[in-house]
């Protein structure tokens, strides 16, 4: 049988201060094939965030191990794409330019890329706006922004914080349909975590 894209064993974090030792994940295992859309439902302070900080490769678990695609994930990497609850958009880019910035980083540009970027531009609605500045969308408009440049770098899994946090409670309903239905599209493997249970039940 095929490896999951994604395996969490048996996971721990604890985190060391001067008041003591506090631990903010214990003994954590989950299991992602390719292609789902996992989502982790919990309290604000109960870890989710700790989670993700660990998939991605930015935290170091305390004790336990995470793989993609079989391979133990040892740091940051290329193949996670990582959505924030803010946008994180920079003001003074375009709409194109903040798109393009991963592809940038990445040393990626090339027409092919740039060309795929603009499909989703304009099946998403964007490439109208291609030119506009963050100020000038929406704060849904803004959140398919920050996807699609997620998605730009063509990650084998993506990772979402509580991204509709920023936004008031008929927008996040419209635009977690929409970053679901997107993510179907793009046949993208992802996990989701959020304090709020609606947001589940709109990306599902």
């Amino acid at each position: 049988m095929p490896n999951p894209k994604l395996e969490i064993i048996n996971v721990s974090m604890k985190y060391h201060t001067l008041s003591g030792e506090t631990e903010a994940v214990h003994d954590f295992s989950l299991i992602v094939d390719e292609g789902e859309f996992i989502s982790i439902v919990g309290p604000s302070g109960c870890g989710k965030s700790t989670i993700l900080s660990m998939i991605s490769g930015l935290l170091k678990p305390s004790s336990g191990k995470i793989f993609l695609d079989g391979m133990p994930i040892t740091g940051t990497t290329s193949k996670i794409g990582y959505v924030f609850q803010k946008d994180v958009l920079f003001e003074w880019r375009t709409i194109e330019q903040n798109v393009m910035l991963g592809l940038e980083i990445q040393h990626q540009t090339t027409p092919e890329q740039k060309t795929l970027v603009y499909d989703m531009l304009e099946k998403y609605g964007l490439l109208s706006f291609k030119n506009y500045y963050p100020r000038q969308l929406s704060g849904g408009m803004r959140q398919r922004v920050a996807l699609i440049r997620t998605l730009a770098t063509n990650p084998d899994l993506l990772l979402l914080d509580e991204p509709f946090s920023a936004l008031d409670y008929q927008t996040r309903l419209a635009v977690s349909d929409e970053i679901s239905t997107i993510l179907k599209q793009e046949q993208k493997t992802a996990v989701l975590v959020t304090h709020d249970i609606s947001d589940v039940i709109y990306s599902s």
